[in-house]
């Protein structure tokens, strides 16, 4: 991956929004839409790929197919001054927490975590909770989206091995 700034035009921003609505869009299809050949648009997404402007292609996944029913957000307060990167190794180690944050604010990180029930989502956060310099967490359990087609609302990534068999 380049460091350098890449050159970033309209015609980026366009393929970068018709690739985000759907990665599966052939790049015939994105340059019938913008104006350009196939192989330009190739030529244009292997540029974006290599300045790291476009990082990777997924599926997202509806999480109860997974078998995540249940989901929080959790505040983590810690003891004292915990680098991002100590916090970064303990959420690693908790195949539940799907996203996590370091935050301004009183709460050190945040956690978002999926879980097959409430009885398993107590069971991660009594875990999360055994770690020495984790001094509190506040929860708030996910009731329903308001925009079901964001990011947020689907699983970006399939149930690591094991997740859905932790107890």
């Amino acid at each position: 991956m380049s460091s350098r700034p890449a050159p970033f035009d309209e015609l980026d921003r366009k393929i970068i929004t018709a690739l985000m609505a759907n990665a599966r869009t052939s790049f015939a299809e994105i340059g019938a839409a913008i104006g350009l050949s196939s192989t330009a648009v190739k030529r244009r997404v292997d540029r974006l790929r290599e300045t790291g402007v476009i990082t990777g292609f997924t599926a997202t996944v509806k999480p109860s197919a997974l078998g995540w029913r249940t989901e929080a957000y959790v505040e983590v307060y810690c003891e004292g001054a915990a680098p991002p990167r100590r916090l970064a190794e303990v959420v690693r180690n908790h195949p539940e927490i799907t996203a996590a944050m370091t935050v301004t604010g009183a709460a050190d990180a945040l956690l978002h975590v999926r879980a097959r029930d409430v009885d398993h989502f107590e069971e991660v956060l009594e875990r999360i909770r055994t770690e020495p310099f984790i001094r509190k967490t506040i929860s708030v359990m996910v009731l329903s989206h308001l925009l079901p087609e964001s990011p947020e609302a689907g699983a970006n990534q399939a149930a690591p091995d094991g997740a859905a068999d932790v107890r």
